[in-house]
């Protein structure tokens, strides 16, 4: 890739680097974010290094789901309206945002922070599926469903648990293939997410 060319001053070219290490952000994009902020206001520069340092120190895992929350138990999971004998497991937290917003779920959820994936030394252990298994021993969960990408890491991911999960006698589904193959829950739309769920199928 090539680099953007660089700046007269050490601080800018750091700004610069660091900025690039953010997903989605190239050296270009990078340089341009970085004379942007270097032209702002102090104070608009000050809010976003607050933002920054509170978003590390001020979060944490739901002690239930794994989503991130300020607090121990997140408000889904504390929630007396949510259906918690229905689980829906999601990769990442997104995810579970992306399908909050269709509003037809109303279960709660179990984010994994994460797929299979042997080609990236990722294993079973190195996500929340523990956390989910635990979670399982109460006896009071009637159905898993499986939200995981319709890629070849979440259909790894999600072959995994069904073959932990079958044999404690839960019931096992799938969001629908509305979602093409190769997706992401976090870009899919309303309509195409709403749909899967409605019609998701047994595992």
């Amino acid at each position: 890739m090539k680099e953007a060319p660089k700046s007269t001053a050490a601080a800018v070219n750091r700004l610069t680097e660091v900025l690039t290490r953010l997903p989605g952000i190239g050296p270009k994009s990078a340089q341009r974010l970085a004379y942007h902020l270097l032209k702002a206001s102090d104070e608009q520069v000050k809010d976003l290094a607050e933002a920054l340092v509170a978003v590390k120190q001020k979060t944490q895992r739901c002690r239930i789901c794994c989503n991130i929350t300020d607090a121990e138990i997140c408000s889904i999971c504390s929630s007396p309206v949510r259906d918690q004998s229905r689980i829906c497991v999601v990769e990442q937290p997104q995810d579970m945002l992306t399908l909050e917003h269709t509003g037809i779920y109303k279960g709660v959820y179990h984010v994994l922070h994460g797929a299979i994936s042997p080609a990236e030394g990722v294993g079973s252990a190195d996500i929340r599926i523990a956390e989910l298994m635990t979670r399982l021993e109460s006896g009071a969960v009637a159905e898993i469903i499986l939200a995981t990408n319709a890629n070849v890491e979440g259909e790894t991911t999600a072959m995994y648990l069904q073959r932990l999960i079958a044999p404690l006698g839960v019931k096992v589904t799938r969001l629908a293939r509305g979602l093409p193959f190769g997706g992401e829950i976090e870009y899919a739309d309303d309509v195409t997410l709403s749909r899967a769920m409605e019609n998701r199928q047994e595992f």
